[in-house]
């Protein structure tokens, strides 16, 4: 060829092929690249499959298999066919010859282009599409169970008079097959459209007709389907209206019809229905008469009417009829948004009771002794003494406790139930000596045992009274299965059971080591499981890994929310497990939900801002939801993961949920019986906290039944900020044991404070029984204040504690130092028409890294007591300091008692043998430290059998125990040696 760069031509390079042996490694490194990525997603497959049977839950791994298979196969080839056929049809109605116009010139290089692989096109057309389809529809795999299982709920929607399944279960699906038919036809549209242009069916610039015939008759019929399928989405609007949400200022979120929505947009969505339905045939009809004009006017009338019927209208009807006076016209609609509403919350049966605040009680020995009586006020709360526990009872630095301790009830050796705070010593991996794979997933593989205290109760230095302490746990739980391999720090994997032992505890003989007996986990003995798992978490040595051999199991998804999450895919789970000892073994207990957000005019809640508190907000314990928005909820099932095996049971709690039934129905055999649940269990079973901020935050509306006072807005409530910490977050609701006004005892109960919306004072205390297995437990009880009277609520108190002079003072003393001060729990119990607060005062600081409890703060028809016992905060309160006995030795630094030189002995001899062992603590001296707790174990027993002498065998009134209501004055178990802070 000629030389066209003008200089010297070099000699032609020539590039040959790739030879025989760089083919052969190019397709052998694809072949493996394949390979590859079909055993990842085999992988991925096989280890679902083989942790879901060995939890003994395969049929819900199955049916969810299977059920999206089914509909991503049926609905892939839907809309693949319906695309397919299409684009072949508009291809068969071609015209013979095309005029040959600059148009058709251009287009017919295209035709030329494509024509050798018109079928692969089609195929990968279809196949695309398909694909996306299938996925998409593969994602409904709850509505199709819902809508397949069904089950009634027998009751009816006020306005359409159709029960409420159709709304939860039904119209979900049809909305989805309407959209699906949608998404179809306008594919089919535009590929049949594309397809009529590239041979000639349709034409922008050639002269003569734009369409032929048989193009004008396809798209037609295709765009009559599409406004058929329009015609069909006007008349399930009509339904929609019912769980329609929309803004309403009255009540925020709305769902629902409104007076607009019955007069204005139902009959515009009939009439649109009706004009949609002629338009379809009008397109229909082009097949005869071939001309588009009939149908385009149609089409546009139906585009008009949208505007003016289905917009203006409804405008111009709440402009001048509702406004003008909105409060009669939305009346109706209002009471009908206040029935649903309130049925879908399990709200219903609140009971509601005039509260006058005040007390009237004039005898203060009375109302002194009432306070002891009405509730067991808990002073250990299990949001601030994590670190005390920590410190006490961590024993090693590889164990850890969660910043929240759980509440819970457990009977005493008289036959009581106490109040207790518990929490599990689970493995902590960050405290792990030395970090290895060995170390991090073969020998630190687990916790170990539980440590409880009485929730009433302090001891003499402000430390827990242990119920259950020191490794091996040992107390008044009895025995049962220690280990915990299952729990909520427990994030990673680990393999038991195999050659490689595990660190089982430490004690003063050295390290046990143990190996897992359970038959949780998977087997790793086989080769296939060992590699599919080497590649689901990308860690080759599970294949190789000598420490690996016959009987090794790997475990698993381990805490207890992600194992029922995985195993119940359809519940909503609390943000909250708690532990209990319950017949030998340590049981997770997780409160799950079923919800939906298709309850006619019930109004929506988001779950994620309802359940938020000051608590959740700062330690991450949300709410784990499939539906974040929702107008119905019920806390259907208890479920159990055992801390040791993991074995998880769900169990079903509300025999009547619809919703439950119809998951039961598709998952059969999942879900035990309600008659299953031990006694034993349900003595530990609790109201859940996550429901019950759901329906407070819905009560703050909607303990009003009347519709214009609800419309009026003059009773909304709101819930008030935490007044302990500056989060801004709301103040989460506190279980205690308390006596509700025309009670007989007390009760297990979850209680919260409400305030009028925009202000501090009090509107109300609401509580709810907890206590499962009883016949009040679920009852709401609302004490409304009055709002004439200005009673304090919880900020407005908190503000008093810290204003008042002598409790300032006070408390800018303990901060001495280096000391920081920590607020409790400020609880509220109703006394004698009164409200009577109670808050804990912890000290951390001074040497200790932990918070000891050191003063209780109590406020009661406007006096205020800042007292080192709540005995004597509250004969302070009451002024009946003389009508309870004290007992000795009720803290450092109390003033000795009087008139009995004895008594005064042993608690300067108390006082000095707890200010040596602070000193010894401080020091790290363990030797100087337990023998100061045995000389002030001494002084105590000495004085109190002189107190108990001075006092003719009285042993003092209930609730003065050491700072508690009811502590003995020994120091509890885990004070001395056994009991203090270890290192790893």
């Amino acid at each position: 060829m000629p030389d066209r760069g003008g200089g010297p031509t070099g000699p032609r390079i020539r590039v040959g092929r790739p030879s025989r042996t760089v083919r052969t490694l190019l397709m052998t490194l694809g072949v493996l690249a394949v390979l590859g990525m079909a055993f990842t997603m085999f992988a991925g497959f096989w280890t679902d499959w083989l942790w879901y049977r060995s939890v003994r839950y395969s049929s819900v791994f199955t049916t969810t298999l299977w059920t999206k298979i089914g509909l991503f196969f049926v609905f892939g080839l839907l809309m693949a066919a319906a695309v397919g056929v299409n684009i072949w049809l508009a291809h068969r109605l071609r015209p013979p010859l095309s005029a040959m116009s600059a148009e058709q010139q251009n287009l017919d290089r295209y035709r030329m282009g494509i024509s050798p692989y018109k079928k692969w096109l089609l195929l990968g057309i279809t196949a695309l599409v398909g694909l996306v389809a299938g996925a998409s529809a593969s994602s409904q795999w709850r509505t199709w169970l819902m809508w397949v299982n069904g089950v009634p709920f027998h009751q009816k929607d006020p306005q359409f008079h159709l029960d409420v399944a159709f709304y939860a279960f039904d119209l979900p699906w049809y909305r989805f097959l309407l959209g699906f038919g949608f998404a179809a036809t306008i594919l089919s549209v535009i590929a049949a459209a594309l397809t009529h242009y590239l041979y000639g069916g349709l034409r922008v610039t050639s002269p003569g007709a734009r369409a032929t015939a048989a193009a004008t008759g396809h798209l037609s019929v295709l765009i009559g389907i599409f406004v058929a399928l329009k015609a069909v989405a006007y008349w399930l609007d009509r339904y929609g209206l019912a769980v329609k949400a929309s803004d309403f200022k009255a009540t925020g979120n709305w769902t629902g019809l409104r007076y607009v929505d019955a007069n204005a947009y139902l009959p515009a969505k009939t009439i649109l229905f009706c004009i949609a339905v002629i338009c379809a045939l009008l397109f229909f009809a082009t097949l005869w008469r071939r001309t588009w004009q009939l149908p385009l006017i149609g089409f546009g009338l139906m585009v008009l009417s949208a505007v003016l019927i289905g917009g203006l209208y409804p405008a111009i009807v709440q402009k001048f009829q509702v406004q003008p006076n909105e409060q009669a016209k939305e009346a109706p609609y209002v009471e009908k948004n206040i029935t649903a509403t309130r049925e879908a919350y399990g709200i219903a049966d609140t009971k509601v009771a005039d509260y006058p605040g005040v007390s009237t009680t004039k005898d203060l020995t009375k109302l002194r002794d009432d306070a002891t009586d009405v509730s067991s006020v808990r002073l250990m709360d299990p949001n601030v003494v994590s670190p005390t526990f920590q410190q006490l009872q961590q024993v090693r630095n590889y164990y850890g406790f969660p910043s929240n301790l759980a509440v819970d009830r457990y009977r005493t050796k008289d036959g009581g139930v106490q109040d207790t705070v518990i929490g599990l010593r689970e493995l902590n991996l960050s405290g792990i000596p030395k970090h290895n794979w060995i170390n991090d997933h073969f020998r630190y593989t687990h916790g170990y045992g539980v440590v409880a205290a009485k929730g009433t109760e302090a001891d003499s230095a402000g430390r827990p009274v242990f119920t259950e302490y020191d490794l091996p746990s040992k107390g008044e739980l009895g025995d049962y299965q220690q280990r915990i391999y299952y729990g909520e720090k427990t994030t990673q994997y680990s393999i038991v059971g195999g050659p490689q032992k595990e660190i089982d505890y430490s004690d003063d003989s050295g390290e046990k080591t143990t190996s897992y007996r359970g038959r949780s986990g998977v087997d790793l003995a086989d080769p296939l499981n060992r590699a599919a798992y080497a590649v689901a978490f990308g860690e080759p040595q599970i294949l190789y890994s000598g420490a690996i051999g016959e009987g090794s199991r790997i475990l698993y998804n381990r805490t207890p929310k992600d194992r029922v999450e995985a195993v119940a895919p359809w519940l909503t789970i609390d943000g909250v497990p708690y532990p209990a000892v319950v017949d030998g073994r340590i049981q997770w207990i997780v409160d799950a939900y079923t919800t939906t957000n298709g309850y006619p005019y019930a109004s929506r809640t988001t779950l994620g801002d309802t359940t938020t508190d000051s608590l959740t907000a700062a330690n991450n314990q949300r709410v784990v939801a499939q539906q974040n928005q929702v107008n119905y909820i019920r806390n259907s099932v208890k479920a159990t993961v055992d801390a040791y095996t993991g074995e998880v049971r769900l169990y079903q709690w509300d025999t009547e949920d619809p919703v439950l039934k119809t998951w039961m129905k598709a998952f059969p055999g999942t879900v035990k019986s309600k008659k299953a649940i031990s006694p034993e269990l349900m003595d530990h079973l609790r109201y859940p906290q996550d429901l019950f901020k759901v329906q407070r935050e819905l009560l703050t509306r909607y303990h009003v039944q009347d519709a214009q006072t609800f419309l009026s807005g003059s009773e909304v409530w709101q819930i008030p900020d935490d007044p302990t910490n500056r989060s801004g977050n709301a103040v989460p609701p506190y279980y205690l044991s308390l006596k509700m006004p025309g009670a007989t005892s007390q009760a297990f109960s979850l209680t919260t404070t409400m305030t009028p919306n925009g202000r501090d004072n009090l509107s109300a205390f609401m509580s709810v029984n907890a206590e499962a297995g009883t016949a009040d437990y679920g009852r709401i009880t609302i004490l409304k204040l009055p709002t004439g009277k200005t009673i304090d609520g919880p900020k407005r108190v908190q503000s008093q504690f810290n204003s008042e002079p002598a409790i300032a003072e006070s408390i800018r003393l303990l901060k001495g130092g280096d000391s920081d001060i920590e607020y409790g729990n400020l609880l509220t119990v109703p006394l004698d028409g009164g409200l009577l607060y109670v808050e804990p005062v912890y000290v951390r600081g001074g040497g200790l890294k932990y918070p000891l409890l050191r003063k209780v703060l109590v406020t009661y028809g406007g006096n205020t007591a800042f007292e080192n016992t709540l005995g004597e905060a509250l004969n302070k309160v009451f002024g009946a300091e003389g009508s309870v006995a004290q007992p000795p030795g009720t803290g450092p630094g109390n003033p000795p008692a009087q008139g009995n030189p004895t008594v005064q002995q042993a608690l300067k001899d108390a006082q000095k043998a707890f200010d040596d062992g602070q000193a010894a603590l401080k020091n790290g001296d363990w030797q100087a430290y337990g023998q100061a707790q045995k000389d002030l174990q001494e002084a105590l027993k000495q004085a109190a059998t002189a107190q108990s002498e001075a006092e003719k065998g009285s042993d003092g009134a209930a609730g003065q125990g050491g700072t508690g209501s009811g502590a003995s004055p020994s120091p509890s178990p885990g004070a001395g040696n056994g009991g203090a802070p270890s290192g790893g």
